[in-house]
């Protein structure tokens, strides 16, 4: 069964930064393309960046430049580092399966429960 677990989110200032991570089970985690999305509140669910399985990173044009994707293949975990951040981040970030915001809306793949960013003074 495919498991993806996020955590790190939280509340921080505009300006601040945090890191959040998606462990993940249950498929091959070396051979499959990544992504974080995130959904505001009563808006649709974006896609924001991808990590494919060379270890390339795709961005939306959103968070690019100050938000930074990786993933630690021993230890099946994918990482956002978010800096910089605004208080349109504000959101729900959830980890998926696939690549690219195409592969995100395949019906083959998953995503998380997903973690909350509250980004406020």
């Amino acid at each position: 069964e495919v498991q993806l677990v996020e955590s790190g989110g939280g509340l921080v200032q505009p300006g601040g930064s945090l890191t959040l991570s998606c462990v993940a089970s249950g498929f091959p985690f070396t051979s499959t393309g990544l992504s974080w999305l995130r959904q505001a509140p009563g808006k649709e669910v974006e896609w924001i960046s991808g990590s494919t399985i060379y270890d390339d990173k795709l961005y939306a044009d959103s968070v690019k430049g100050r938000f930074t994707i990786s993933r630690d293949n021993a230890k099946n975990t994918l990482y956002l580092q978010m800096n910089t951040l605004k208080t349109e981040d504000t959101a729900v970030y959830y980890c998926a399966t696939g690549k690219t915001k195409y592969e995100v809306q395949s019906r083959a793949s998953r995503r998380g429960q997903g973690t909350q960013v509250t980004v406020s003074a």
